[in-house]
This record gives structure tokens, C-alpha cells and sequence, in this order.
């Protein structure tokens, strides 16, 4: 009877292109010295995408997003299982046909990556990966592939359409090559693609571009869509549904508007309504800890310059928030600091010293004073060690602690940063991403340093996790009376921490000083067009945005 009911609705007409239902998925993990054991990864989630529609999937990291979102080609990654349930996509369950899971994927249903940058062959041309499925699918002739790319590209207002297909991946910005990912899924003419955290990386004012790039795509083209995110002021400019999504599980789902403004479940509430960190300006201290002075640098022997004259003061016990988007100069100019990349000309002092401009050249005590939290935690461990040895690493290099003296800081600091000394015996595998962060966090603190960099820390973060991290860095900062120089591109997050802010744009500072002062008009050009850019959790804020930026503009 089941299996009679079951044909019965695959053979009726079908609105929806995606049909998941009662999806369920495991994988096996293997926890060192221990029998291996079976984890769920989504339990019994159900969902419905029609034509022309945007379902956004939004959950914490770990909640099941982007597995859920790859079940959609029957694919699931990471050694994953698909163990039960259904996924309907025009009709027909693909689960049941394994072989023919390769004449869909990059036909029926395509892939949108977070990182274009990783998900592009760096020896090919740009038309020639945009058009490869359409060609290897029989979609079109060439010639028919390479005009419609050309459309796309114009349709997603990319530079010169006509020739940028003949650039190479690293020959366009961030972007752009996001929006020639998006090309590429729409060019076999899809009936679905799966979007998955395709902003998150970039900087407010590109974000804003590709946003309305995509969601105008999708308007031309009609094709049904997943957009995996962690972002709520995101997916609320581009979704008509949310599904939020915990432990694998679904919490909630209905519209947008709905979910936004009248959340039924209190997980969804504390999503829409993170509160503000409280955070009181501090007024600088006589002298800085650091100072920047004129500092120019450049790659490829002074061919590119890419910092000029760069002046900045960081004051002790408190915090420097660096922001501008993507190639403005940003993450350099830490690499300067930190003496990655040599100065040409100006200096940098720290704590009453001018610091060698190579880092080869800078004494153990300089390199314990000023440490630096990247923004990949996941790429900044080594996986094969422990907690305990990864934050006991610094403890042995810098002071000789050994043994049960070493044991007990490492207890002390995982304390500090509210995870207990339970997690020294665990590896970076058994984390999450906020754990993960936190590790190295505490690993940065273990040195005793007076400054940390903090290199985008929380944008890969889900809010929740990122609002934690936040506030445990300022209840650390009070503590230790350390300063931070944070880069990011979150103008939110600048508001919730900076004492001082230095904008900067095509590798100069173009507005600098205290919060208040930077964050009040009148603004410069540049700097009121990041403020404009920062998406706010209202449904049609993107159009307004976009609107007013032709206004700017001087359009009508």
C-alpha cells in the first residue's frame, strides 16, 4: 500500500521542482582510542521549493544546512549517508537511481560554493568552465553556450560581458567571480540551484552587488532555489520561505516576513534578535602600544603598492577596528605589522621600541607581545594535535613550562574561555566552529601578549557563536588589558567593539579616529556608502538600497 501511495504521487503533476521528504542522514566518526560510532546529521526534515520561488535554509553551523542542501543532487560529502527518506526533484525520487545522479547534476540542479576562488581551475578561462556542463550535458551547441554566458554576464552586471569570459580566474575580483559561479549554475538553464553561503566572504559593499545580481537571476530565469545561510538580514532580501534549522532538525518554517517579524519558536527569536553588545568608548591612553607611521608597502618588488602612508595608533586595553572592502588594504597591513611583508618606507613602534620590519629579525619577545586569531580556525590548527597541546604549544615555547605547571595554565586558559579543562584530550575534529575559535583564542592569550590581531575572527561565524565570541573577547580584553587591531568588513560588528575606527580604501586610510566621531556625519563618499551597505533584517531593504544608490548616482 505504501509503495502504491508512494507511486501515485510521483506520477501526479508536481508544483514543486524540490521535494524533500522525512530526509535522513548519519555519517560515522571514529573518536580517538574509541569504537566508532553513528551520528545523526539531519533527522526527519521535510521541504518544498516550487518554481521561481527561494527557500532559505538558516541555522547555527553544525545544524545540517549545506548537507541538506547537497542531499538536493544526491550527494552527500564528508563520508555522510543518506540513510532515509525521499528527495523528489521533478518528479522522481533521485535517491533510488545512483547511476543517474551524473545526468542531472550540473543539468537539472547546480551548486553554487561559498568560495568561488576555491572552486575554479586557476589554468582555465573563465567561458570555458562557465559552459563545460552545458556542453557535456548536450544542452546547446558552443556557440549557443558562449552567447548565452555572455547574457548572464550581463544580466548579472559584470564588466565588459563581451570579453571577461576570456580572463583567467585570479584576473577578476571576488565578486565578480562569485557572480561568474553564479553564470555557470544558471547557464545549462537548471531547474534548481543550491546556494551556499555565496556572500558570507565578502565585504558589505560587493555582498550588496551579488545579492541583487542573484536575486534578480532568479526573477529572469524561474528557476526554484536553496539559499544556505547564517545571515537573517540576508536571506530575508532574498528568500519568499526561511527554514530554520538546529541539530538537523527543523525549529521553524513559514515566509519571510513571518519568520522575521513574528518568529513562533524561541531558538527563531534569539536568531532575529541577537542584542547588541554593550560596549563604552574608551578615551586613548597618552601613549599608543602601537603606532603605524607612514607606512608604505608593496608586492612583486614594488610593482603593486598596496599600503601608502599608512598612519594608526592602537592604545593599550583597547581596541582598533580596521574596515573597507575587499583589496583595500586591510589584512596587509597586518602583514606588515607582524613583519610578513616588509615596510618600504615608515615605521611601526610597539610598546615604546621600533619593531625590525622582517619578521625573521624580531627577537622571542616581540613575537610573544603581539600575537594574531585568523579567521579560518579550521585551517589555523593542526588537526592531529590536541586542545591542551595546541594552547600548551606557546606556554612551552615562550616561558618552559612543562609538565603539571603546563597542564594547569592550559586548564586555566580553557576556563577563561568558558570551555573547561574536559576539552584539553580533544582534537579540532570533535569541535564546532565557535570552539574551534575559542582555542585559538586562548592559544593567542597563552603568550601574555599587550596587542592581538584579530583577522576577521567572526565572519565565518553564525551570529549566535559570533555574538558569543565577541563578548568573550572584551570581557578577556578587560581582564588582560590587551589591545586589539580587529579587521573586518562587518560594520555591525565595528559598532559592538571599536573604540577607534580607520577606514581604508584602495590601501589608504580615508577616515580615521574615535567610533563616535567616524560613525557620525557628514560621512565621506566611501565611508557612507559601507554604512549603506550593511543589510538590515527588513524584507525589501535590498531593493531600497539598490535604488538609492541610483539615486547617487545620479540615475532616475
Amino acid at each position: 500500500m505504501a509503495e502504491q501511495e508512494r507511486a501515485d504521487r510521483q506520477a501526479a503533476p508536481q508544483d514543486d521542482v524540490l521535494d524533500i521528504r522525512n530526509l535522513r542522514i548519519e555519517a560515522t566518526v571514529y573518536p580517538p582510542g574509541e569504537d566508532p560510532k553513528t551520528i545523526v546529521i539531519v533527522d526527519d526534515v521535510s521541504l518544498r521549493v516550487g518554481r521561481g520561488r527561494v527557500l532559505g535554509l538558516i541555522g547555527e553551523s553544525g545544524a545540517g544546512k549545506s548537507t541538506i542542501g547537497l542531499s538536493s543532487m544526491g550527494y552527500g560529502r564528508g563520508g555522510v549517508r543518506i540513510t532515509g527518506g525521499e528527495v523528489i526533484l521533478n518528479g522522481r525520487d533521485i535517491l533510488g537511481n545512483a547511476r543517474g545522479l551524473r545526468r542531472i547534476r550540473g543539468k537539472e540542479v547546480c551548486y553554487v560554493a561559498q568560495s568561488a576562488a576555491a572552486a575554479f581551475n586557476p589554468a582555465r578561462k573563465l567561458m570555458q568552465q562557465v559552459i563545460e556542463a552545458t556542453l557535456e550535458h548536450g544542452v546547446s551547441s558552443r556557440e549557443e553556450a558562449q552567447k548565452r554566458a555572455v547574457d548572464l554576464f550581463r544580466q548579472l552586471s559584470l564588466p565588459d560581458p563581451e570579453n571577461i569570459g576570456d580572463r583567467y580566474p585570479h584576473q577578476v575580483s571576488g565578486g565578480q567571480l562569485q557572480r561568474v559561479m553564479t553564470a555557470m549554475a544558471l547557464c545549462s538553464r537548471p531547474d534548481l540551484i543550491v546556494f551556499d553561503e555565496p556572500t558570507t566572504a565578502l565585504d558589505v559593499t560587493t555582498q550588496i552587488d551579488v545579492l541583487a545580481a542573484i536575486k534578480n537571476a532568479i526573477r529572469e530565469t524561474g528557476v526554484a532555489a536553496l539559499y544556505i545561510t547564517h545571515d537573517l538580514a540576508v536571506v530575508a532580501q532574498v528568500a519568499d520561505d526561511i527554514m530554520v534549522l538546529r541539530h538537523g532538525k527543523t525549529v521553524e518554517w513559514g515566509d519571510t516576513r513571518q519568520i522575521i517579524e513574528a518568529p513562533k519558536q524561541d531558538y527563531t527569536r534569539a536568531l532575529v534578535s541577537v542584542h547588541a553588545i554593550s560596549h563604552e568608548e574608551q578615551a586613548p591612553s597618552p601613549s599608543p602600544i602601537l603606532t603605524v607611521d607612514k607606512v608604505t608597502a608593496s608586492y612583486g618588488g614594488g610593482q603593486v603598492k598596496v599600503l601608502r602612508d599608512i598612519c594608526v595608533d592602537i592604545h593599550a586595553g583597547q581596541t582598533l577596528a580596521v574596515v573597507g572592502e575587499s583589496g583595500s588594504g586591510k589584512s596587509t597591513l597586518a602583514r606588515a605589522i607582524t613583519g610578513l611583508l616588509p615596510p618600504e618606507q615608515g615605521s611601526i613602534t610597539f610598546d615604546g621600541r621600533t619593531l625590525a620590519n622582517r619578521l625573521d629579525d624580531r627577537p622571542k619577545e616581540d613575537l610573544r607581545q603581539l600575537q594574531m586569531i585568523y579567521q579560518m580556525a579550521d585551517v589555523a590548527m593542526n588537526p592531529r594535535q590536541t586542545v591542551g597541546t595546541i594552547i600548551g604549544r606557546p606556554l612551552e615555547f615562550y616561558f618552559g613550562m612543562r609538565g603539571a605547571e603546563r597542564d594547569a595554565r592550559v586548564a586555566e586558559l580553557l576556563d577563561k574561555i568558558e570551555m573547561g579543562k574536559g576539552f584539553a584530550d580533544r582534537y579540532p575534529a570533535e569541535l564546532s566552529g565557535g570552539q574551534k575559535q575559542r582555542v585559538c583564542i586562548a592559544r593567542a592569550l597563552a603568550a601574555r601578549p599587550k596587542l592581538i590581531i584579530c583577522d576577521e575572527v567572526t565572519s565565518a561565524l553564525d551570529p549566535l557563536v559570533a555574538h558569543g565570541i565577541l563578548e568573550l573577547l572584551l570581557e578577556l580584553q578587560a581582564e588582560e588589558d590587551v589591545a586589539y587591531l580587529f579587521i573586518t568588513h562587518d560594520l555591525a560588528t565595528v559598532k559592538a567593539i571599536a573604540d577607534s575606527i580607520a577606514v581604508m580604501y584602495r590601501g589608504e586610510v580615508v577616515r580615521y579616529g574615535l567610533t563616535s566621531e567616524v560613525l557620525a556625519p557628514p560621512f565621506d563618499a566611501y565611508t557612507d556608502l559601507l554604512l549603506s551597505s550593511v543589510p538590515e533584517m527588513k524584507v525589501g531593504w535590498l531593493e531600497k538600497a539598490i535604488e538609492s544608490r541610483r539615486m547617487d548616482a545620479g540615475g532616475n
